[in-house]
């Protein structure tokens, strides 16, 4: 066993692998859908057994993760046209490389995470001028003031793979006070349907999981989200393969996983805007 194998087993670093060894092994296989120098580079300096993750996840979960890259990529890409200075936010960052993909040079971007994770984030990926990490967790609200901030430059924020990780209550809350501190920007994130967590819910107790992982699931965007607070407007949501290309030599099962996720809605990309007395 690696050295870093026996530093990551069952650690929060080892959760943050996943999609980086993702993003790096099948973003050589389909540029066309990501390319992911950045997380090739990682790779390369991390002593770990990565067919521990492969096993795991697998080519369908893989994918998934660079679909789910892509797709905030082309959002956050899209917005900066539009606001070539924003501020850009990515919450629950882990090793997440979507600042060297899309940075247009002029943007100030942060990577917010829990300190252990930052602190191996920077074993890694080293901060620079505008790229700045923040040590906290997102519901610990002190971290808006060390965001730099202008409405007239906008702001944008991430969110992949974190919302269903918290009760509903804790998101709503969140995402209020979001877009009071940031009035007129945009969130982009990630969700699964309540059939997925059920699914998963299944799989977890069948290998011994006592609690649940998963707490939201979101059917209809739109209907839920009005529900948390008027400063919210969905302006964008699709399912997570609808703007990506299916690929034949894709392993049959990744295949059928992908058209029965798409079928079911079981996960989507979701777009909000922060509304103010103005919009």
């Amino acid at each position: 066993m690696a050295q870093d194998d026996i530093l990551f087993k069952g650690t929060v670093q080892e959760t943050m692998l996943g999609p980086l060894w993702a993003r790096a092994k099948y973003s050589q296989l389909y540029p066309d859908i990501l390319n992911d120098i950045k997380s090739s580079e990682i790779i390369k300096k991390i002593d770990y057994d990565f067919t521990i993750i492969q096993d795991y996840l697998g080519e369908w979960r893989g994918i998934g993760l660079l679909v789910r890259a892509s797709n905030f990529d082309n959002a956050v890409i899209k917005y900066i046209e539009k606001f070539p200075e924003a501020t850009v936010v990515n919450i629950g960052a882990g090793l997440d490389t979507t600042f060297f993909r899309v940075d247009n040079g002029s943007i100030k971007w942060y990577d917010l995470d829990l300190p252990d994770a930052i602190e191996f984030r920077r074993k890694y990926i080293p901060e620079s001028n505008r790229c700045s990490y923040i040590s906290k967790s997102a519901l610990d609200y002190s971290w808006f003031d060390e965001v730099e901030f202008t409405p007239d430059k906008g702001c944008f924020i991430i969110m992949g793979g974190f919302i269903y990780y918290f009760q509903e209550s804790e998101i709503s809350t969140l995402f209020d006070a979001l877009a009071k501190k940031f009035p007129s920007g945009e969130l982009i994130f990630d969700c699964v349907s309540n059939l997925a967590i059920k699914i998963a819910h299944k799989r977890a107790k069948k290998a011994g999981a006592e609690t649940p992982f998963w707490y939201i699931g979101i059917g209809d965007p739109v209907k839920t989200i009005s529900k948390w607070s008027d400063k919210l407007k969905v302006i964008d949501w699709y399912t997570m393969y609808a703007r990506i290309k299916l690929n034949p030599k894709w392993a049959k099962k990744t295949l059928k996983m992908v058209k029965v996720a798409e079928r079911f809605k079981t996960g989507k990309i979701v777009q909000i805007k922060f509304l103010n007395n103005s919009n």
